[in-house]
């Protein structure tokens, strides 16, 4: 089972860009998500929980 933390960078359109949290490589490339897969209420700077194939939005 996959579990790890995103950070909203961006939201451009119907797309998030998705930075993992866990990742210190420096080049690692933002991940891109239908915003119809993300919570309705995020934003940028939101944190995120992907898990079990879900994102939920983290406190």
């Amino acid at each position: 089972m996959l579990r790890c933390t995103y950070v909203v960078e961006r939201i451009d359109g119907d797309y998030a860009l998705l930075g993992r949290e866990d990742v210190t490589e420096p080049n690692a490339e933002p991940k891109m998500v239908a915003r119809a897969l993300l919570p309705p209420e995020i934003v940028e700077g939101t944190r995120l929980l992907y898990e079990y194939l879900q994102y939920s939005v983290l406190d």
